[in-house]
């Protein structure tokens, strides 16, 4: 499986917008950033036909450190998570 780079991404945009190289890069650095401050005031991010951005709360728990076997504590934190949408899912599943 082959992972695509930015850099890949962005000159994808610009040949399917017609949009130059530097404002595909503008627009993709731009959506990111719109992204992530919704993510960070705790709001979702739904895209039509892609999917929903969203934050999940994970409790603060115990773990335990895998060399040692000693038992660490692991602080309460928010994580991103993303659902898809049907029609992302049918477009990877034909």
């Amino acid at each position: 499986m082959k992972s695509l780079k930015k850099v890949e991404i962005v000159d994808a945009i610009a040949t399917k917008t017609g949009l130059t190289k530097a404002d595909s890069s503008r627009a993709l650095d731009a959506f990111a950033s719109v992204v992530k401050e919704a993510l960070a005031k705790g709001n979702r991010v739904p895209i039509a036909g892609f999917g929903t951005f969203g934050i999940s709360k994970r409790s603060a728990r115990e773990g335990r450190n895998p060399r040692t076997g000693e038992k660490v504590k692991i602080s309460a934190r928010n994580a991103v998570k993303f659902t898809p949408g049907t029609a992302l899912k049918d477009a990877v599943n034909k």
